[in-house]
């Protein structure tokens, strides 16, 4: 078992390998688009396998029964590493414009998608390498999703791991944002959990904190984003009937996530309100 040393020392290596990552593996790259770089550094997080938060995520109204813990998903569990892979501003910027998504944002959902499952799958051998077995729930045959519930949540797994909290669009505001991908990895190696600076799990989002901001109502394009909350079924039937045609079965969107103040950061809690609807 490592002492508190050596798990700091190992996720300090860990954090060093994904950031390498993603400034040098060709796959965070868009030939298509002169070599943009798809994902900035990435912002990293640890949470305890035993944290009890994860038994809450079974309950039925936040996830369900069928969400599995860290240890039901590998034996002597007991470190979680959930990292955030924020879009780079050449993927954003175009995104921020009205209108359709960028073809920018859809490659970078699609490429970028493929770099996520290659840095999976490369933190879980680095584990291994360092002396500690690793699972990527994703990646097994034991992932299911139901009813867009999954038996393993990147965004949950994040909030955990002290990494954001969720917004009215139900993306996680992270500190460097909400435009962008998770991943995760379940280790047996023992490393130090990173404190959460919040204690709900809508504290980051000005509009469900406190009512104010509210610009990702406007954002959306499919009508999905409410005052009350976000119509799961519009956005899927936007992307499917809208985007899809438009991509050849590509899709992708994210104008909630871009030209919004939690693009890149934490938004100010005293943010004016940047929308006022009766829906």
């Amino acid at each position: 078992m490592h002492d508190e040393r050596d798990g700091d020392e190992t996720l300090a290596v860990l954090n060093a390998r994904l950031a390498q990552a993603c400034r040098e593996d060709p796959k965070n790259r868009l030939p298509a688009y002169g070599g943009m770089r798809i994902y900035d550094d990435p912002l990293v997080g640890v949470a305890a396998a035993a944290d009890p938060l994860y038994l809450k995520l079974k309950q039925t109204d936040v996830i369900g029964p069928q969400h599995m813990t860290p240890g039901e998903w590998l034996e002597g569990a007991r470190s979680v590493v959930s990292y955030f892979l924020p879009f780079s501003q050449g993927i954003r910027a175009p995104n921020r414009r009205p209108g359709m998504v960028a073809a920018e944002w859809v490659a970078g959902r699609f490429e970028g998608e493929a770099f996520n499952n290659h840095l999976r799958d490369l933190l879980a051998e680095w584990i291994r390498e360092l002396g500690g077995e690793a699972v990527v729930p994703c990646h097994t045959d034991r992932y299911r999703i139901v009813a867009r519930r999954a038996n393993w949540s990147e965004r949950h797994t994040a909030f955990v791991a002290g990494l954001g909290t969720f917004g009215l669009s139900k993306s996680m505001i992270t500190a460097r944002g909400s435009a962008g991908r998770f991943g995760s990895v379940i280790a047996t190696l023992e490393l130090p959990a990173t404190v959460r600076d919040y204690e709900g799990p809508y504290d980051r989002c000005p509009w469900l904190a406190n009512g104010t901001c509210g610009a990702c109502i406007d954002r959306c394009p499919s009508g999905a984003i409410k005052s009350g909350g976000k119509d799961a079924a519009a956005c899927a039937h936007y992307l499917d009937h809208v985007v899809k045609p438009l991509y050849d079965s590509r899709y992708g969107c994210g104008k909630c996530q871009t030209g919004v103040p939690c693009e890149a950061g934490i938004p100010k809690r005293d943010m004016p309100v940047l929308h006022r609807d009766n829906g």
